[in-house]
């Protein structure tokens, strides 16, 4: 390996500097996440630079270009071994995480995927759209930016997804490659039609009431549902997938119109007969000991843990699980407790354990229900009839 300093004789001329910045802001790239691992520890960063060199190596060749002042830089070249995850159209909390947009750092960047390892040991996250598995064989120095080769040691593709995009510094969906949702290609009902998305936890409690309201009042409107996670509903949003959208007021972005619905209030869930459960209210303090069932989706997973590290506490977290059920279940279960927002009509797990819900002692920020469409795309007249019917729902 090979590290040299490009120091240029004449300091570069702002103008042109600013100019070739937005230029390149207009070049459509794919969004990364380098990983890597070893004796210098686990670290990740976002980048944008991520190229194909050459197929006719040894291995197969890439480089990447990573800042040098971004720690790891220097973490990735006494590794070794770096891998780059390229990001599907629902990713983009990840590309945010390890960009530092939320401000999490070290290992704790890593609790917003599920993640697994190649032939190198660097981190790969287990669905994403792309990774190549390398081994660092040169670097250099130029300008600003190290430039990092890689041979690439094994390759992991999804074989299904589009890839997340970053132009004009935003987010988006190459909209060619992307595949329409089977409606679009249905002739259009007499009473139009309605792309709904809704965020998986509380889709089943708000939109069966919602839909056969909808159904009364306006019986030959067709309506296609979309339950999936945040990243899911944003990115069908600004593919255009989607009209509007139920989901959570959190890391929403500029080009997303949102009109406030409801606050949901955390509260602790509890197996019954447990001795916390006999309590009018529960700090969070009392629960440090015990084990906490996270619901592992992005944005739930992050909130939850904002209310313990906004005070200085970590939680000793038992078990991870994207399932809103599940988490019931293993709290019915007794192998822990939970944090959540939404609360179902009833006090029983699938299989029947009984639970108990307790509110927090202390003021804790609420999470918010909001209706969310994009910014540049009107509203339809359908997506508005959806938007009254939400006001008056809430409202009552």
């Amino acid at each position: 390996m090979s590290a040299s300093s490009s120091n240029p004789a004449a300091a570069p001329d702002p103008a042109l500097r600013q100019q070739f910045l937005l230029g390149m802001s207009h070049a459509a790239c794919t969004v990364n996440v380098v990983t890597t691992d070893g004796a210098a520890g686990r670290h990740g960063v976002t980048v944008s630079a991520m190229v194909s060199v050459s197929a006719d190596t040894p291995q197969p060749t890439l480089l990447v270009c990573i800042h040098h002042q971004s720690p790891v830089v220097a973490a990735l070249l006494e590794n070794g071994v770096f891998c780059v995850n390229v990001l599907r159209e629902d990713q983009a909390h990840i590309s945010d995480r390890f960009a530092g947009r939320d401000g999490v750092r070290g290992a704790a960047k890593f609790d917003c995927a599920r993640w697994t390892t190649q032939v190198t040991g660097a981190p790969r996250v287990v669905d994403s759209l792309v990774a190549f598995d390398c081994r660092v064989t040169a670097s250099e120095r130029v300008g600003s930016h190290f430039v990092v080769f890689g041979s690439v040691h094994d390759i992991f593709v999804a074989g299904a997804g589009a890839p997340l995009i970053y132009a004009n510094r935003a987010y988006g969906v190459p909209q060619q490659f992307h595949a329409r949702a089977a409606w679009a290609d249905r002739p259009a009902p007499a009473g139009g039609s309605l792309a709904l998305g809704c965020f998986q936890t509380f889709a089943p409690y708000v939109v069966p009431a919602l839909l056969a309201r909808l159904a009364r009042m306006h019986p030959g409107m067709a309506l296609t549902l979309l339950e999936a996670d945040q990243g899911r509903l944003l990115a069908g949003l600004r593919s255009g997938d989607l009209d509007v959208a139920l989901l959570y007021d959190f890391g929403l972005g500029a080009d997303i119109d949102r009109e406030p619905l409801a606050e949901l209030s955390p509260y602790v869930l509890l197996p019954q007969g447990h001795a916390l459960a006999t309590s009018g209210a529960i700090a969070l303090e009392a629960l440090l000991p015990e084990p906490l069932i996270l619901l592992d989706l992005e944005p739930s997973r992050d909130y939850f843990l904002s209310l313990f590290r906004n005070r200085g506490f970590e939680p000793r977290i038992g078990h991870r699980t994207g399932s809103f059920e599940m988490v019931r279940g293993l709290v019915g279960h007794g192998l822990g407790y939970s944090l959540l927002a939404t609360k179902p009509a009833n006090s029983m797990s699938y299989d029947g354990r009984a639970l108990v819900t307790r509110p927090l002692t202390a003021a804790a920020r609420n999470s918010r229900l909001v209706l969310a469409n994009l910014a540049r795309r009107p509203m339809s007249a359908n997506a508005q009839l959806f938007a009254g019917h939400c006001r008056a729902f809430f409202a009552a």
